[in-house]
């Protein structure tokens, strides 16, 4: 083993402490996007069927029938659902990599010290 291995090993571990970081980055907001749909989707079953929605599409508010905004944000929170499924599975398989990757550096490193010192 060589400290040239040592080096590619560790920027692997460091290229995949940030990979990690930006899907838990990732994760975070999708969480917070799945709660703001939550209490949006509450606020519509408060509301009257005759009630109006309006939809902020770019500088304009558009007017929306309830069912159909009601359906929208249903298919954005199984959406956000689903990212949010996907973004775990990564960050799962991201810690497994980061594991095996700390155990080759911590086996490499026990390997090099006694040859430096």
């Amino acid at each position: 083993m060589s400290k040239n291995e040592f080096e590619q090993i560790s920027l692997e571990f460091n290229r995949l402490q940030t990979e990690l970081q930006d899907l838990l980055s990732s994760r975070q907001k999708l969480e917070t996007q799945f709660q703001e749909n939550s209490i949006v989707l509450n606020e519509f079953k408060n509301l009257e069927d005759d009630a109006k929605i309006y939809k902020l599409t770019g500088p304009v508010l558009l007017p929306q029938d309830k069912n159909e905004a009601n359906i929208n944000v249903e298919k954005r929170i199984e959406f956000i659902k689903n990212e949010i499924e996907r973004v775990e599975k990564n960050v799962q398989s991201t810690q497994s990599k980061l594991e095996s990757s700390r155990a080759k550096l911590l086996e490499i490193r026990s390997k090099l010290q006694p040859a430096s010192a």
